[in-house]
């Protein structure tokens, strides 16, 4: 049976960074995950987007730190990561909308993010094209951006390989057995290893996780659909998110959807159902892609003629109010969450791969205690993530 200080459950967008961050730390890491490499799960379906324009200072401060990680990557490591700095913005077609957004903002702002209120006609330049009828103006955060989550977490990985990490594929975790010993031991389908402290990041598995040992953690995971074009020369800036519902006697309702084009000149987009879709399929449906498109090509004209190479479904691990779950557990201290990342696991990743971090090596600063108050499982669940 072999030793480490720390297990990870999960080699995804969460427990690759964390493995690296805790590695890099001189930290004896083991990572398991029942899929064949890292990001087979929910991150190969992530749609690349990193924003640091949330609503609450966990949120906030986190992603802050993931966009410093994802942006100066290639200019510390070498590895081309596909980090563009095309910004997000998050047009109002309605006064209600409008109103929403600029007290959102006056939020982001406390926090000094970079996020202003554009005209419709300062809007338009830097989307041009997009449908003005209606338009009240919108947000713009030029400093959020883009990164292609296959090359980011190949890297984190390979970079957590030459600081020690250790990975075992294609093991399925059976059981957990936490004493009154001081190492917790994980039993596999193919073998059997002891830690000072587990981290679950399990992603759509966190509650069976938790299950194992006696916990019913709130996560419960819902799909949604995301697309890809073929490549075209770049002809809009940011990510565009349109908050409107939507409702098509021919389809289903749909709430929001967002989308924006990436370092390679896609467009990458993604809708949010109205009804969700409860579980773990992930067979992509005939009503996405006709629904989707006729809103988008409503929107912005100019998407028409684009080609669409494929499309595919993948799973938000939800939480009752829409923040992830992140601390320790009162029950077993030395059993720790990583969980419920609500479809925001890849933005948040690397910034919460250093606080796991710090949370095993006992050197949280007054900053991680405030966001960690924010993640804590014991909260009420009352509250609600705004413009997710």
């Amino acid at each position: 049976m072999k030793n480490y200080d720390v297990i990870i459950i999960g080699a995804g967008s969460v427990g690759v960074p964390a493995a690296l961050s805790l590695s890099q730390n001189k930290v004896k890491v083991l990572v398991i995950d029942a899929l064949a490499s890292p990001g087979q799960g929910q991150n190969k379906k992530a749609i690349g987007g990193i924003r640091a324009t949330h609503s609450d200072k966990g949120k906030i401060l986190t992603a802050l730190r993931s966009i410093e990680i994802f942006s100066t990557w290639k200019e510390i490591h070498g590895d081309d990561i596909g980090w563009i700095q095309n910004g997000y913005s998050f047009p109002a077609y309605t006064d209600e909308d409008a109103g929403k957004l600029k007290d959102l903002m006056k939020i982001q702002k406390s926090f000094n993010l970079d996020i202003d209120w554009l005209t419709p006609e300062e809007y338009l330049k830097i989307v041009p094209g997009i449908n003005k009828k209606n338009l009240k103006g919108a947000t713009y955060s030029p400093g959020d951006g883009s990164a292609s989550p296959l090359l980011a977490i190949n890297a984190f990985y390979f970079k957590s390989l030459e600081y020690g990490a250790q990975y075992k594929f294609k093991e399925k975790v059976l059981a957990i057995t936490i004493s009154n010993e001081s190492n917790i031991k994980i039993k596999t389908d193919k073998g059997e290893y002891t830690a000072a402290k587990v981290i679950n990041a399990a992603g759509n598995y966190a509650r069976q996780m938790g299950q194992l040992i006696g916990l019913d953690f709130p996560v419960e995971p819902d799909s949604h659909e995301g697309a890809i074009t073929e490549p075209v020369q770049r002809f809009f800036g940011p990510m565009i998110v349109d908050l409107r519902p939507f409702q098509d006697p021919a389809t289903e309702d749909s709430a929001n959807f967002y989308f924006y084009q990436n370092n390679e000149g896609q467009v990458i987009f993604c809708l949010t159902p109205r009804h969700l879709m409860k579980g773990t399929a992930s067979e992509a449906t005939s009503v996405f892609l006709p629904q989707v498109a006729k809103r988008m090509v409503a929107l912005f004209p100019k998407l028409a003629n684009l080609k669409v190479r494929r499309t595919w479904r993948g799973q938000y691990p939800m939480t009752p109010d829409g923040f992830p779950i992140v601390g320790e557990t009162k029950e077993f201290p030395d059993f720790i969450n990583a969980i419920g990342m609500c479809g925001q696991g890849y933005m948040l990743g690397p910034g919460l791969g250093e606080l796991l971090s710090r949370i095993v090596t006992c050197q949280l600063t007054q900053d991680d205690i405030d966001v960690l108050k924010h993640f804590n499982l014991y909260r009420d669940f009352s509250g609600i993530e705004q413009f997710k």
